[in-house]
This record gives C-alpha cells, structure tokens and sequence, in this order.
C-alpha cells in the first residue's frame, strides 16, 4: 500500500463481565438529573456526520437500534483524536478510561467502547475508516454491540493525516 494511502485502526471494548476487561460502573448522585442525549449537528463537521450516518446505515442493516449523537461524549472522542493528530499521544487508546469517567459526570453509563482510525491519502477518510471497522471482527463487534449513544471526533492535522475517535456507551 502507497505511502499516501494508509490506514490505521484500533478499538478497545469494556463493559461489566467481559473478562480481562475494567468494569465501569457510574451511578450519579440521586440529584443529579440524567442527561438527554443529543444530536446538535450544527457543532459536528461533515465527516462526524458522514461517520455517524454510516455507522447507523450499517447497524440499520442488521435490525440494530441507531445510535444517537451526543455532543457530550463527542467532546471526549473529538479531544482524543485532536491529542492523537498533534502527537501528544500516540495513535492508541490511551486515556480511555479518563474519557470514560468524564463522560460518566453527566451520562449514567453501563458499558462503554471506542474506535480509532487513522488515514492519509483517501478522497473520503470517514468511509475509508468505517470501511475497515466493519471489516475487523473488533471493531464491529463495537459497532453492533448493545449501546445506544455515540460520540464523534475527527480531526486533521497540518500533515493530511486524519484521525477518527468514536466512543459508544450504553446508557445505564
């Protein structure tokens, strides 16, 4: 494969009884009021929504539920994928479970998974990045799974390199 069109991919799943796996387990203060899950597209750039669009296409597909966009969890995946563009962290799931816990102060959550991408080169890069997650047994196994918000970021950097967060939760 051409230097010019390259492609990365990475999920990471964790939800309570999956062995090997941290539990997370959130429950808010009983005053705290659960938040509504949205889906404000205008604060979401073209290839969020093509991701999101594909992804509900795909589950559609299958008689899965779609996913509803939440600006909240896609606040987490859109920093992640912006620490990632700029090198502050390398192309990987680090710091998931912090954007997990951080997502878990204003959502009420029972499980929660992530996918990444990275790509350079493709004319599309949200097709070319959820091309290769339906096609990798991890990262549809995320895609299918029983959740039913999802958060977006995608961020390019000064090198044409896209790099794709999406985090799914469960909400408890």
């Amino acid at each position: 494969m051409p230097l010019s069109a390259r492609i990365a991919l990475g999920m990471l799943f964790l939800t309570a009884g999956l062995s090997g796996c941290d539990i997370f387990n959130n429950q808010p203060p009983p005053s705290t009021p659960a938040t509504q899950p949205t889906s404000n597209s205008g604060s979401y750039t073209t290839l969020e929504q093509s991701v999101h669009e594909q992804i509900n296409q795909y589950r559609k597909s299958q008689n899965l539920p779609p996913l509803t966009l939440n600006a909240e969890i896609s606040k987490e995946a859109k920093a992640h994928s912006q620490a990632m563009a700029n090198g502050t962290v390398a192309f990987s799931h680090d710091g998931f479970e912090g954007r997990v816990k951080e997502i878990g102060t204003s959502i009420n959550y029972r499980s929660a998974a992530e996918n990444v991408a990275y790509n350079q080169g493709y004319s599309d890069p949200a097709t070319q990045a959820v091309q290769g997650w339906i096609k990798s047994p991890g990262h549809l196994k995320n895609i299918q799974g029983d959740f039913n918000l999802t958060g977006i970021g995608v961020v390019q950097n000064a090198k044409g390199e896209y790099y794709l967060t999406q985090i799914f939760i469960k909400r408890g």
